[in-house]
């Protein structure tokens, strides 16, 4: 079974992340903090990270990010940032950090579904 790493501040959010995820049929585990997220990517090697930009502590999103795709063991995981911060700039900092995909919140169930099916299959 796939991994999936919820890293998201808002325990209400995660929530809603998990339950969504949990019909595609994904392993699911859950951080609340930058920090705490990368330590569990480091543990867990997912293959999908959902991941909050703005979070307290120190370890935002981006670097979060860009740890996850400067570790060897984690190259296969995909990250998809989820965030309020929708601003041309904001994505492009995104995707410099080496996003897969960026939704901008609020965003529908579906099409983060429909974007996590389109990162399995490899289309752009």
């Amino acid at each position: 079974m796939k991994k999936i790493l919820i890293v998201d501040d808002h325990a209400d959010i995660r929530k809603l992340l998990r339950m969504t995820m949990e019909f595609v049929a994904y392993e699911i585990f859950e951080a609340a903090d930058g920090k705490t997220g990368l330590a569990m990517a480091e543990e867990l090697q997912p293959d999908l990270v959902l991941l909050d930009v703005m979070m307290p502590g120190g370890v935002d999103g981006l670097e979060v990010c860009r740890r996850i795709k400067a570790a060897p063991e984690l190259s296969h995981a995909k990250v998809i940032l989820l965030t309020a911060r929708g601003q041309s700039e904001d994505r492009a900092a995104g995707f410099a950090a080496g996003a897969d995909e960026y939704l901008v919140k609020p965003f529908s169930l579906l099409q983060l579904i429909e974007t996590i099916h389109k990162l399995e299959e490899g289309t752009p």
